[in-house]
């Protein structure tokens, strides 16, 4: 299946069948796009945006469902790869997290092999208290091909003893919702170009009817979804739904993007380096670097802000840098009336662990769950926001993770937030693995058992203790177990080609594609 469009589909709407998208950028033409590929033709799908409104447009790097999300619509990745100027991403490195001189790597993937019953963690834990044990990243496939800057696509045999190699991308935020956008108006999504000067409700129910433009023109519907970015146009400033407050656990509310000369290598992990009052990311692209520092105004001012990114460059700034002002939380209410929030609308947790998209992605799953059959029910719509909020706590959680388990000391930033109160659910893991080095994952959050671990690890929460059945091991094997697990893995990635190699092959591969189609 590829990418390039068909034919034109005429979109006809049956009554109660109009979808209104208003503001375009990642979130709005992901939605359009999805809307387009799995909504028939009764449905129509119109998106507002204005070209005189700029988007964020600093989500570049992603975690492995974006895959899901790309299959789904068919798009070839050769293309957009080459679309996009995409590399592949393995993980993310941190740097000064758990000390000032300390790295480690939360790759995706697995950690280790299970054994029996246990997972893997009890063993090198064990083993490393009897000095068998390197270090956790030697145990991690995507880790080690991260160390050694190789990449390829892995297909397994059925019932072989290594592990996937799981990925996501770096991309260009603002090239592939122009790449989505050629995709969803193939398909019959029609993009109405204009700044919206006012919104119009119905009286008796207080759902939006239409919005209007300031040329004059209205746009109604049946369901609109908010992809406003922070303003929240609809979601906020016309329907008042409220706004949980998390800031007093994560509170960095700045932050300073700009690009630069690309550096060499294109590494496959993003970097996520910590600063006085903050941290600063670095994301590879095949054209440039992307880069940002995040920071709590409270302990540093913008300019002062500002010179700690571009004294720390890998190139010469490609752009002026650019300030953005949040808050970190999310609605009360994801869905309130006839209004689905998706992307920054719905919410803010900051991209230190790459969830902003993948957020944006999950909306657009619900929204497709829960399309409004007739009417707009309440059993929908609180489900809807349950599940919604539910998602967003416990991604809240891990992000706090990084902040309250440092070892900065002596810095007041990270002082305060080592010694913060933390939610309930993330002190009851903290709690389980320090006790014995377990991580039980609740229900289908995101973050999975091999991402707590390499956290909490990294970051230097010691485990006081491991399962008792990972002394059920003599010496002599649990050291072979080890070994076999380290050098399987080593053997592995010694087999794949240089990453930047590899995106290079297979972006020429996509341009071709790309020029033939044109």
């Amino acid at each position: 299946m590829t990418s390039q469009p068909g034919p034109h589909r005429a979109r006809q709407p049956r009554p109660g069948r109009r979808i209104v998208i208003v503001g375009g950028g990642t979130a709005g033409w992901m939605t359009a796009a999805a809307l387009s590929r799995f909504c028939d033709t009764d449905w129509s799908i119109t998106l507002v945006e204005s070209d005189a409104i700029g988007t964020v447009g600093v989500g570049e790097a992603t975690i492995p469902m974006i895959r899901n999300f790309n299959a789904a619509l068919g798009i070839d990745e050769a293309e957009f790869i080459a679309a996009t100027n995409g590399t592949y991403k393995l993980g993310i490195e941190f740097v000064g997290w758990g000390a000032p001189d300390s790295r480690y790597l939360h790759a995706f993937g697995l950690v280790g092999r299970g054994l029996g019953l246990l997972p893997f963690q009890h063993y090198w834990l064990r083993a490393r208290a009897e000095g068998l044990a390197g270090p956790i990243g030697d145990y991690v496939l995507n880790a080690v091909a991260c160390r050694e800057n190789r990449f390829a696509h892995v297909e397994r045999q059925a019932g072989s003893p290594l592990p996937p190699l799981p990925f996501a991308y770096h991309f260009d935020a603002g090239l592939y919702a122009a790449y989505l956008r050629r995709y969803a108006e193939a398909r019959g999504v029609v993009r109405v170009e204009g700044r919206i000067d006012r919104v119009e409700t119905q009286g008796e129910t207080g759902h939006v009817a239409a919005v209007r433009l300031e040329n004059g023109q209205s746009v109604a519907g049946d369901l609109f979804v908010d992809c406003s970015g922070f303003r929240g146009l609809l979601i906020a400033e016309t329907l008042r739904t409220g706004w949980t407050d998390w800031s007093h656990w994560l509170p960095c509310d700045r932050a300073i993007a700009v690009p630069c000369e690309p550096g060499e290598p294109w590494l496959p992990y993003t970097r996520a380096t910590a600063r006085e009052a903050g941290w600063q990311w670095r994301i590879p692209l095949q054209n440039r670097l992307g880069n940002g520092h995040v920071f709590c105004s409270a302990h540093i001012d913008e300019d002062t802000a500002c010179d700690v990114l571009l004294t720390s460059l890998d190139g010469a700034p490609t752009a002026e840098p650019r300030l953005l002002r949040f808050t970190t939380g999310m609605r009360r209410q994801a869905w309130n009336r006839n209004v689905v929030a998706i992307g920054l609308s719905s919410g803010f947790l900051e991209p230190l662990e790459s969830t902003s998209i993948h957020l944006i992605q999950t909306g657009i799953d619900r929204l497709l769950d829960y399309l409004p059959v007739s009417g707009f029910g309440a059993a929908d719509r609180e489900n809807f926001n349950r599940r919604a909020a539910w998602e967003m706590e416990r991604i809240r959680d891990f992000i706090i993770l990084h902040y309250h388990a440092n070892g900065r000391e002596g810095q007041p930033f990270w002082d305060a937030l080592r010694h913060m109160a933390i939610p309930d659910t993330l002190a009851e893991k903290l709690a389980m693995f320090r006790a014995g080095g377990k991580v039980v994952r609740d229900h289908d959050e995101l973050f999975d058992v091999p991402g707590w671990v390499q956290v909490m690890l990294g970051q230097g929460i010691e485990p006081q203790a491991w399962h008792p059945l990972a002394d059920q091991l003599s010496r002599e094997q649990l050291g072979q177990f080890l070994d076999t697990v380290r050098n399987a893995y080593a053997r592995d990635v010694a087999r794949m080609p240089d990453h930047q190699d590899y995106v290079s092959r297979l972006a020429e591969q996509g341009r071709r594609k790309l020029e033939a189609a044109a």
